[in-house]
């Protein structure tokens, strides 16, 4: 007979054994040994009907094709711009793939963009070999003017984000504030100074109890206590971000 061990939500570590017998099904951070599911790694339970998932806590960003991320150039050559992408893997944007508009040879690459200067940009290519190629061609991708740049693990984006873009969304709106969420975990936010401060509290907080239930209404009450209600009418970029999750 089947015995589930763990309950939806629960934090496991590697080695526990999440369930008894052949009714379960193990899937991410999990695996079967004999009759038993075991945890993989650190993560939170997530059960839907027979099948067992952990969602991860912690770890660092790999990149994927199609992701959005907020990268800062590293280097300029004559063939484009590095950027690092907050990973192991730094990646290449071609001059061709930097804009829409011609760029002739031998131009002064750096009048577009320069050392030190964050962009919001797509992995257009990931190879077997982890060679990284960025674009600029695209809704919403361009270079990130001013505002305040800080940094999230990138397992606590979903969290962060919302589903559908709920949690992002209801932060701007009540905060009055701009914000892009890029799935490599660098977040780069945009208002008034106090409105900024209250913000990166706010997605600190998210953080840290990204694995509690009810998160959503327990934000939404602590930015009622530290704001004003909240803006009735907000600035805001929406950017896709894969992996949303309430």
């Amino acid at each position: 007979m089947s015995e589930l061990l763990i309950k939806e939500r629960d934090i496991v570590v590697p080695g526990e054994v999440l369930a008894r017998g052949m009714d379960y099904i193990p899937t991410s951070g999990t695996y079967r040994e004999g009759e038993e599911i075991m945890a993989s790694r650190v993560g939170l339970v997530h059960i839907d009907n027979k099948i067992i998932k952990l969602i991860p806590l912690s770890g660092k960003y790999h990149p994927k094709r199609n992701d959005i991320i907020i990268g800062e150039v590293v280097d300029v050559s004559i063939n484009g711009w590095r950027v690092d992408t907050n990973s192991a893997y730094s990646a290449m944007l071609s001059v061709k793939d930097a804009s829409s508009e011609f760029i002739a040879r031998g131009a002064d690459l750096t009048k577009y963009f320069d050392i030190g200067d964050r962009i919001v940009t797509k992995i257009s290519n990931v190879t077997s070999q982890n060679l990284v190629d960025l674009t600029m061609r695209g809704p919403g991708l361009r270079k990130l003017i001013s505002g305040r740049i800080i940094k999230v693990s990138p397992m606590k984006v979903p969290r962060i984000v919302g589903k559908q873009g709920s949690m992002v969304s209801m932060i701007k709106q009540m905060t009055n504030t701009k914000i892009i969420i890029g799935q490599n975990g660098v977040v780069w936010l945009q208002g008034e100074p106090e409105a900024e401060i209250i913000v990166v509290n706010t997605i600190r907080k998210i953080e840290s109890e990204s694995h509690l239930q009810g998160l959503t209404e327990n934000i939404k009450q602590y930015l009622g206590t530290v704001t004003d209600g909240g803006a009735k009418d907000s600035t805001v970029e929406e950017m896709p971000v894969e992996g949303e999750q309430k």
